[in-house]
């Protein structure tokens, strides 16, 4: 299974990403807000994409790419819900940001959901009955470190920081708290300092 994939974007389309990734081409696809943010990137610079893989026609593997574990997660979570297939995930996560998904979600309005383009009053109020309560608390968290940061890179530097410390043996409470300090008074802070600085505080 694929984790992620790291390389540089060949070829961007507003629904799908090749990824070179050591001479090896990957085709991904892509919502409109992963295609906004590589958009928004140097050419050739190097990226990561989170990789979900969704099996169709019992034998084909298509790979959906996030540049946000944030947006990740919700698609993960909303392929389970009965009626809405990958296509449909990426048209939500295109119209909506994760943040804003998750709190439509989280407080049940149907109304808002049902403006994305293809999903229904009843289909809008299913992802939510079978959602709202089982999203990851990053999502809903107001207070979390990476709800609490603006941009796409600063939140995903804070991911990787707190991924690797919690590796580390360090508790997922002390390790927030630390990196949202660190994060706030330097959103900018690259990973590898995020973690240098944190180590001395834990």
């Amino acid at each position: 299974m694929i984790a992620y994939l790291r390389g540089t974007i060949d070829t961007l389309t507003p629904t799908n990403a090749y990824v070179d990734c050591s001479g090896v081409g990957y085709d991904v696809n892509i919502s409109l807000s992963t295609y906004d943010t590589l958009h928004g990137l140097e050419r050739d610079a190097p990226v990561r994409l989170w990789i979900t893989e969704v099996m169709r026609q019992g034998e084909v593997c298509d790979l959906y790419g996030f540049y946000t574990r944030e947006e990740q997660a919700l698609f993960t979570k909303l392929i389970t819900v009965s009626g809405v297939g990958p296509a449909t995930a990426r048209v939500i996560l295109s119209s909506l940001a994760p943040l804003e998904l998750a709190e439509v979600i989280e407080s049940g309005d149907d109304k808002r959901l049902k403006m994305v383009k293809g999903i229904g009053l009843k289909t809008a109020q299913r992802i939510i009955v079978d959602l709202k309560g089982k999203l990851p608390e990053t999502l809903t968290d107001r207070d979390d470190v990476t709800a609490g940061i603006g941009s796409r890179a600063a939140r995903e530097v804070a991911e990787e920081a707190i991924s690797a410390l919690k590796m580390l043996g360090f508790a997922e409470v002390n390790v927030r708290k630390v990196v949202k300090q660190i994060m706030s008074v330097k959103p900018d802070t690259p990973v590898e300092q995020v973690i240098k600085q944190a180590l001395a505080k834990l």
